[in-house]
């Protein structure tokens, strides 16, 4: 009997022998944190992305944490964001002080619905307390920064990109080339994360990014419990052993050891996002015309960079449900995952809140039908035929 094949997973990182000689030099080297790969890889993740600063964090949720509060806006204000994301998107909103609100999704980018933010700006008594828009880039699509920018403008907003899903992705630009997530021209900052299932990874980790040199010096301040040694900053200067802490801030720095498997992993990118963007064609090519289930393709001028490939499923037209079909994929050797239980729906949420079933229905029915099937750079022609294969058989009628 032949040896079984081996689970494919939904997603998973890529390491290679140069990241890992990177890592090593680190280890034999005078500093494991607070030394220069850190600056290092920030200067080339800016540089990638086209903005002018980069703060590396211990996380994207610390990065997100760090940018609410980095704002400056009024405890108690409110941040809106989509239901349709993991729980830090809205829970970063708690941590800084402010209270989170919920804009409904477009049904077909999956993205927040600017039309649903400016609703919930103009509605009196709700829109007054709002200060900042944190639209994510769900899967690794873009959102239409351009239009919540005008927005922003508009009513006075902040906008913090949340594109922990979107390294790489961004808009097509009409000479050629991309306008990558991360440059900021419509926003004030934008967060990462380099969790090992992300784009490329730091084991965990994540960056802020802007082009504002007050909230790059605030960020990096609160990223080091508050602390200062910047003369220019510091109240007096009496030795080289003085520091002064300025501000309430946290210990959310990135290792040495993290950003140099980060910078390694960088140097990649481009190869990691056209092998998803190759898968994500065969998928769209086999799944195209199958009955009651609709592929993500993207609009005209969006250039994804798949982080998930998500099909939506009608599994009561199937007359199945999906707990069988991930089941079924599962005995075929094909691991699933649903992104995401929108976040209103959450106990913490509900309870505190007052949120129910029924509040943001677009968000509510993409869950329903959503389906995350594996996407990841390693993937062999063999695994994506797998793949291919177990979804047709467990989807078709």
């Amino acid at each position: 009997m032949g040896k079984p094949d081996k689970p494919i997973p939904y997603g998973r990182h890529w390491v290679d022998d140069e990241d890992i000689r990177a890592v090593v030099s680190v280890l034999k080297s005078d500093w494991l944190t607070q030394g220069a790969k850190v600056a290092e890889f920030e200067e080339a993740l800016a540089a990638y992305c086209g903005s002018k600063y980069a703060v590396a964090v211990a996380n994207g949720t610390a990065g997100l944490h760090l940018a609410c509060l980095a704002l400056g806006i009024g405890k108690g204000s409110g941040l809106v964001t989509t239901p349709n994301t993991f729980v830090a998107s809205a829970n970063c909103a708690l941590y800084s002080g402010h209270v989170p609100y919920f804009a409904d999704i477009a049904g077909e980018t999956l993205n927040i619905d600017p039309d649903r933010v400016e609703a919930l700006l103009k509605k009196p008594g709700t829109g007054g307390k709002i200060k900042a828009i944190i639209p994510v880039h769900f899967a690794g699509r873009p959102c239409d920064m351009k239009v919540l920018s005008d927005l922003a403008d508009k009513y006075g907003q902040r906008l913090i990109e949340d594109g922990c899903h979107a390294l790489g992705a961004g808009t097509k630009k009409r000479g050629g080339g991309i306008e990558r997530v991360g440059s900021c021209r419509h926003s004030d900052m934008t967060v990462f994360s380099f969790h090992p299932v992300k784009h490329i990874t730091t084991g965990e980790g994540g960056a802020v990014l802007t082009n504002d040199k007050r909230l790059y010096e605030k960020l990096c301040t609160l990223r080091s419990h508050g602390i200062t040694k910047d003369k220019g900053r510091m109240s007096r200067d009496p030795g080289p052993w003085y520091y002064e802490m300025v501000d309430l801030g946290y210990n959310y720095r990135l290792t040495d050891l993290q950003c140099a498997l980060g910078h390694s992993q960088l140097k990649r990118l481009d190869s990691f996002v056209e092998r998803r963007r190759a898968i994500a064609a065969q998928y769209d090519a086999a799944f195209e015309g199958m009955e009651h289930v609709v592929t993500p393709a993207p609009e005209k001028g969006v250039f994804h960079s798949y982080h998930l490939y998500v099909l939506k499923v009608d599994f009561k037209e199937l007359k199945t449900n999906r707990r069988k079909v991930m089941e079924g994929l599962a005995e075929r050797g094909v691991r699933t995952q649903v992104h995401y239980i929108p976040v209103h729906l959450q106990p913490y949420y509900k309870k505190t809140f007052g949120y129910k079933a029924g509040d943001f229905p677009a968000a509510e029915s993409y869950y329903d039908s959503a389906l995350s099937i594996p996407m990841y750079p390693k993937m062999t022609k063999a695994e994506v035929s797998r793949v291919i294969r177990a979804v047709r058989e467990c989807l078709t009628r």
